[in-house]
């Protein structure tokens, strides 16, 4: 049977649903026969579905049972079906908040993190001079608390771990490039020795040229420490 709006009507539902209204109240379907005027087996006809009250005794069972006609033709109490969806609702809305304050207490920490990490990569390169390997240990301790800051912070932007590792990659790729241009620069226009080299030879031969190598090229140094002091890269 259908119902405005396009609803459909359970009649199993309500069937069940006047039972457990009945079963409320501790009657059989005979004593509630009697109470309506109709008899036992018309109750038992209701209350398995096969047929719907008449609506004038529709009224006088909302009446008996102390619920709404609506709240038969739905077959359940709105009170309760809308308490749940309440319930429901809360629960979900304080899942919601949680999550929201664990993301933003992430989002703090990793943009700390990568703060942090910047800065140790910016003293490490003022504060120790070129020729000292501490400058690049620094620079490289700062570089990893850097990325690390930057995958927590990505978090948020980035659902899969898989884009917040591309993300913290391509990071790892502009740092290292911008180590390397910076070593290049200094070598070739600063009279500086590369700090990010990881092998440092002297001459064979002339004892006054020392060999700093680098991935990408290397850089010599004459004369260290007179006046006639020279870096240049290597061709």
């Amino acid at each position: 049977m259908a119902l405005k709006g396009g609803h459909l009507m359970d009649q199993v539902k309500i069937g069940a649903f006047l039972k457990a209204l009945r079963k409320e109240k501790n009657l059989t379907q005979e004593a509630l026969a009697e109470q309506l005027g109709v008899s036992g087996r018309t109750v038992s006809r209701w209350e398995t579905g096969c047929n719907m009250p008449d609506i004038g005794i529709l009224v006088g069972i909302a009446e008996f049972y102390d619920v709404s006609i609506p709240e038969i033709i739905e077959g359940e109490r709105k009170s309760e079906k809308m308490d749940q969806e309440t319930k429901d609702t809360a629960a979900a809305m304080a899942e919601y908040s949680r999550k929201e304050v664990k993301t933003g207490k992430l989002k703090v920490v990793g943009y700390l993190a990568a703060a942090f990490g910047l800065f140790i990569i910016v003293s490490a390169l003022t504060m120790f001079p070129s020729e000292s390997s501490w400058g690049s240990i620094y620079a490289t301790f700062g570089s990893i608390v850097l990325l690390i800051g930057i995958y927590i912070s990505t978090r948020t932007l980035f659902a899969k771990r898989l884009h917040r590792i591309l993300a913290v990659a391509g990071c790892a790729l502009l740092l290292f490039g911008a180590f390397t241009i910076s070593d290049y620069v200094a070598a070739s226009h600063f009279n500086q020795v590369p700090r990010f080299r990881y092998e440092v030879s002297w001459g064979s031969e002339n004892a006054d040229l020392v060999e700093y190598k680098t991935l990408f090229f290397t850089a010599v140094r004459e004369n260290p420490g007179t006046e006639n002091e020279r870096v240049y890269v290597k061709k």
